[in-house]
């Protein structure tokens, strides 16, 4: 059952058209965001090779690799900053950010 990537809630459509809506909350079903086929971490944010480049994410589109995206297929998404807290911690840098020195060291000449 396809769900949407607003609101995430699930879709009772079979076939989702180019002008489809979500009835939640009104965001194109249509749309990169949610296809199978998307990922943030691919060229052009998408696993399918022939596919066109789309700007837009959101906004509906006539992409015709379009597939929904199922409730399973959802990643969990992390930041960055939480997906290195384990290297830092591997190669021991410290959790809290280094202070600059209020009074640098003066240079005599």
């Amino acid at each position: 059952m396809p769900i949407c990537f607003l609101c995430n809630r699930k879709i009772d459509q079979t076939r989702i058209g180019r002008t489809d809506v979500c009835p939640f909350c009104n965001a194109d079903l249509h749309c990169c965001l949610n296809c199978r086929h998307y990922d943030a971490g691919a060229y052009n944010q998408c696993r399918e090779s022939q596919a066109e480049r789309i700007i837009d994410k959101e906004r509906a589109n006539f992409c015709d690799y379009f597939f929904p995206r199922e409730a399973a297929s959802i990643q969990s998404t992390t930041s960055a900053a939480a997906k290195a807290n384990p290297l830092d911690a591997l190669f021991g840098k410290s959790q809290k950010t280094k202070q600059p020195q209020k009074n640098p060291p003066s240079w005599k000449q």
